[in-house]
């Protein structure tokens, strides 16, 4: 079969079928966008973990590179796919919101193409430049929960704002610490008890 296929690899994968479903359900149920805002965050919790899968897994310098662009294209899926889907079911259908949603989509796989340029290096990296698409997995399912009390029009236009900012913090260059030791815990912790918090909601 062509591409690779061993357990370096299995947690993109089981990523990207979350993320498939999330789009799904943002269509299919009453309720679509809360769900998949749930699938959104477990296909970022696969993010976040399987880079730590693979360094634990004895690999080719092929496998090594196949999964550098894997990662990226499922990012395309779960982080810029996804997240379009839930802002049509939550109301950033209409014309006025379009500019938006492109810019969202644009700015998102410009961050992953840059992201793939820079990953051939074998230097360890201590700073991001601009903000990572994977972290609209925890922006957004954030900002979803403000949709309790604040209502209708009032809300959707919120939500186009956050959308907005995240997109542009996408290409902004500017220096974001990545997280490591108690940092990264604390992140997995946080998106950990997020996905509990909409599970106990449904």
């Amino acid at each position: 079969m062509i591409g690779k296929w061993n357990k370096s690899v299995i947690l993109t994968y089981v990523g990207v079928v979350f993320s498939v479903v999330g789009i799904v359900v943002s269509f299919a149920l009453e309720n679509g966008a809360f769900f998949a805002m749930i699938c959104l965050m477990v296909a970022g919790i696969c993010d976040l973990f399987d880079g730590v899968v693979a360094r634990r897994c004895e690999r080719t310098d092929e496998e090594k590179a196949f999964g550098i662009q894997l990662d990226s294209l499922a990012d395309v899926v779960n982080f810029t796919a996804l997240p379009i889907a839930m802002f049509m079911r939550i109301g950033l259908f209409k014309w006025y919101f379009f500019p938006v949603v492109c810019a969202y989509a644009v700015f998102s796989v410009a961050r992953l193409a840059f992201f793939n340029i820079s990953a051939d290096s074998d230097e360890p990296v201590k700073y991001y430049r601009g903000l990572p698409v994977t972290f609209s997995a925890l922006i957004f399912p954030i900002f979803y929960l403000f949709s309790f009390l604040i209502k209708g029009r009032a809300f959707t236009f919120f939500f186009a704002a956050v959308v907005l900012a995240v997109a542009m913090l996408f290409v902004v260059d500017f220096k974001l610490p990545k997280p490591r030791g108690k940092a990264y815990i604390a992140f997995s912790a946080l998106a950990i008890v997020m996905l509990v918090v909409y599970i106990l909601w449904v």
